[in-house]
């Protein structure tokens, strides 16, 4: 058994996992080798079918901080919250089970809250790894998220990506209880609880140092679970959209006539909300499409101050997106792909 302090531990990690054999101790070994000692490590089984329960029992008899749970539920999302309702700590974060912590990660997103007061959330920097070669989604997605960490602007780019690696932040308990934890049953659980950071108020504390590896593999529940389908999570974007940057009678604008666009075209209607739409597609203009005529973006110079749904992808051409922004500097615009 290894010697740890009886007190209540500062830190909570959530960890779900679902068979997970393969990664669960390496995994384990990456979170018991932190260079910060006082933290819980409350694994829940999520129906695994494999040896990952046998491998988190082991390690709970030989470290009194690992707890071993069986969902209470069905999914992620419950599986979060067996472990949050039993956990104990004043910080909680959370951790993937096919991932490896750096050896400060824990120290170093605590002592950013504990600089920062509440209020916060402290995010570290991230990088992928694979047994096999790595896509350039991926790479480009870590990217742009450790560029938002760097200058602590994570919460502008919400609608365009995640724009919070899942498992590494931080966050008071209190703030986090604030933003209803885990108990939304919405998917994707990770996305929409940065949301409600966001509707909460609160800061960002950056960490300018890779604090995670995050592991790409053909068994990520994100590329197999139906949850994870729609990689564009249209809806949840809009969801939020509507609520916070819509006002009173405003009409937006829908740039783009493509798939992306008619995603976002056939959504607003669904919910009665009336918009313009526009296109820079000499062959779509003067189309009528869900009964709307598609007009050409030339209009964007005759129209009082809008805002403006680019429905086309910037994420690998930012200039184009900036361009655009220069262009028009009347008009408010959010990326969402």
């Amino acid at each position: 058994m290894i010697p740890i302090s009886e007190k209540i531990p500062e830190v909570s990690i959530l960890m779900p996992y679902q068979n997970e054999e393969k990664h669960l101790q390496e995994c384990i070994q990456s979170i018991s080798d932190q260079s910060f000692k006082g933290w819980e490590l409350l694994a829940v089984n999520d129906h695994s079918t494999d040896e990952g329960p046998g491998i988190v029992e082991t390690w709970s008899t030989k470290d009194r901080r690992i707890h071993a749970f069986k969902n209470e539920g069905i999914g992620i999302i419950d599986a979060l919250d067996t472990a949050y309702r039993n956990s104990k700590g004043k910080y909680i974060t959370r951790m993937d089970a096919d991932d490896i912590m750096k050896p400060d990660k824990l120290k170093m997103l605590k002592t950013a809250l504990d600089n920062h007061g509440n209020g916060c959330v402290s995010v570290g920097q991230v990088e992928y790894f694979s047994d096999s070669e790595m896509g350039e989604g991926y790479l480009a997605y870590a990217k742009w998220l450790n560029n938002l960490i760097s200058s602590g602007s994570n919460f502008e780019e919400i609608y365009l990506e995640c724009p919070i690696p899942s498992p590494c932040w931080m966050m008071h308990r209190d703030d986090l209880e604030k933003c209803n934890a885990f108990r939304p049953d919405v998917y994707p659980e990770d996305y929409d609880l940065v949301f409600r950071m966001k509707e909460r108020g609160l800061k960002i504390a950056g960490i300018n140092k890779v604090l995670h590896q995050w592991r790409d593999h053909s068994d990520r529940s994100s590329r197999n679970s139906e949850h994870y389908a729609d990689n564009r999570f249209t809806g949840l974007k809009l969801q939020y959209f509507i609520k916070h940057e819509l006002k009173n009678d405003e009409i937006p604008i829908v740039w783009g006539a493509g798939k992306k666009g008619k995603s976002i075209a056939r959504k607003l209607l669904g919910r009665k909300i009336n918009f313009n739409w526009i296109t820079d597609n000499d062959q779509k203009i003067g189309v009528n499409i869900y009964d709307k005529i598609i007009q050409g973006s030339q209009i964007l110079d005759q129209l009082n101050p809008s805002i403006i749904i680019i429905a086309f992808s910037t994420f690998h051409d930012p200039n184009s997106y900036h361009d655009l922004v220069n262009l028009y500097p009347q008009h408010q615009f959010f990326r969402f792909f």
